[in-house]
């Protein structure tokens, strides 16, 4: 059993509906880097850029910070439930209404 819902058609892998106003965002982070940014997918998870260091939880609230302003949301609507020790983590965000994905698409690689 996958975990994905009926309504997670059209969803990217790294994204699952969790039930009325709940997502899980899967992604791995690459902290310390010179700018927070998407930048693409890795292990089929969404793969950020994180400017602040792997040091005293800094990039695990800077990439709270960064998801939810991305998103257009509160920091308090997103939260880190599993991965605080490593680069894999998975994200929960929880909203009325669904937040606009596009905005986390990693960018295409063809030119």
């Amino acid at each position: 059993m996958s975990g994905k819902t009926s309504g997670d058609q059209g969803l990217p892998p790294y994204l699952t509906r969790l039930g009325p106003g709940a997502w899980r965002l899967l992604v791995w982070v690459q902290p310390g880097a010179k700018k927070s940014a998407v930048a693409g997918l890795y292990q089929d998870r969404l793969k950020i850029r994180i400017e602040a260091p792997a040091v005293d939880n800094k990039a695990n609230a800077a990439l709270v910070d960064y998801v939810a302003r991305t998103l257009g949301l509160k920091k308090s609507q997103v939260s880190l439930s599993a991965g605080k020790t490593t680069r894999g983590k998975t994200l929960v965000i929880e909203t009325e209404n669904e937040p606009s994905w596009a905005a986390m698409a990693p960018e295409p690689t063809g030119r």
